[in-house]
Order: structure tokens, then C-alpha cells, then sequence
């Protein structure tokens, strides 16, 4: 039997506290890109009691997603805006999920992202990264943007940090490897730099800000 809305919640704020899940709770995050970086971000948020989430992704779930990011081999050919909302419920039945199967590009952004607190950069090229960085911080500078850079191969984990480059611009990684570099992207180090989006998330609604 699923929990209620209201059990679910104290839960949540057993673990978290009142004033930290009411802050979670009224969150809106959007989450661009949901491989690897961005499934698992948008499911440790759904986790921690994010009140809405903006899921966008325009690709399919493939055979060579399967080793890092979450999805079920029956998921295979499914839209990942659609497989992953479907895994959100079952893990957050009463989180306002938003699901948009669509390409951002420097057009649709301000207006596709305009109800997010927190913007969320999970793309796996380096100029899909760029131009959704550069966008947000030219035209929407009053957003939060938390992006990663720097995952690849099985480096030692604590080469991947948290980086506060401008007031409400976020870097997570090792700003260093690449996929092209050799060995491409394992499931535990992509986790790891994964981890730290989230984390960041979480700590810009609480109203932790890291001051490097």
C-alpha cells in the first residue's frame, strides 16, 4: 500500500527537519539531460522531498545507457522523459513532475525554463553544456545553475568538487576528463559527480551557499 501525501511527508521531515523540508517541499527544479548526470540527480532529489521537478530530455533509453544511468532493460526504446517519470513515481507519488520530451537550444530556453528555481545542466556533450550555460547566464542571471563538467574513466574520487564560480553559477567535477581521453564513463564516478549536483541543489534551498 502506498503511503499517504501526509506520511510520506513527515517522514521526510523526520529525517530532514521542519524548516529544511518545507524549503524542499516548495522547490522547483528543472533537470536538463536525464543520462546518466541527470537521472541520478533527479532521483536523489525526488528522494529528498523536491516539491517539483522539470524532467526535459528529447533522446531514447538505449542498451548503452544501462551502465550508468537508471533505467530498466525493459525500459529499452522508451522515451527517457517518459521512463524516467515513470521511476519518479514510484518513487515520489506526489512530487509535481513535469516531463518534456524536447531539444533545448538558446530559442526555447528562457521561455522552457522560466517557473524553475534551480536549473539543473546534465548533458553529455561539451557544447550542448556550453550553450545551456551560456544561455541561462546571459539571459536568465537571476536563476541558480548547478552544471557538471569532468566524470570520465576511474580517476580517484575526490577529484570531483563543487566549485561556486559566480554567485548563482555552480561547477561540479573534475574539470579535466573527457570521454575522448581514453576510458569513457563508469557507473560509480558519474554517481559521484551526480551526487554533488544534487547536493549543491539541496544546499541552495536551504540557503547553504559554498563560498569558494
Amino acid at each position: 500500500m502506498i503511503p499517504t501525501r501526509e506520511e510520506m511527508y513527515a517522514a521526510l521531515e523526520n529525517r530532514h527537519g521542519a524548516e529544511l523540508q518545507k524549503k524542499l517541499s516548495t522547490a522547483s527544479v528543472a533537470v536538463c539531460g536525464l543520462g546518466g548526470l541527470g537521472s541520478n540527480i533527479a532521483i536523489a532529489l525526488a528522494r529528498a522531498g523536491v516539491g517539483k521537478l522539470h524532467i526535459i530530455d528529447f533522446d531514447r533509453v538505449d542498451i548503452s545507457n544501462l551502465n550508468r544511468q537508471q533505467y530498466f532493460p525493459e525500459q529499452l526504446g522508451q522515451l527517457k522523459s517518459d521512463a524516467l517519470y515513470d521511476t519518479l513515481k514510484r518513487i515520489a507519488p506526489y512530487c509535481d513532475i513535469r516531463s518534456e520530451c524536447v531539444k533545448l537550444d538558446e530559442e526555447n530556453i528562457p521561455q522552457l525554463l522560466a517557473d524553475d528555481d534551480i536549473i539543473v545542466e546534465a548533458f553529455d556533450k561539451a557544447e550542448r553544456k556550453a550553450m545551456l550555460v551560456n544561455c541561462v547566464l546571459e539571459n536568465m542571471p537571476q536563476k541558480y545553475l548547478v552544471s557538471g563538467s569532468g566524470m570520465a574513466g576511474i580517476a580517484p574520487s575526490n577529484t570531483i568538487t563543487t566549485k561556486r564560480i559566480t554567485k548563482r553559477f555552480y561547477l561540479c567535477g573534475d574539470g579535466v576528463s573527457d570521454v575522448a581521453d581514453g576510458m569513457g564513463l563508469v557507473a560509480s564516478r558519474v554517481l559521484i559527480c551526480a551526487g554533488h549536483q544534487a547536493h549543491a541543489v539541496i544546499r541552495i534551498i536551504a540557503g547553504e551557499y559554498d563560498i569558494n
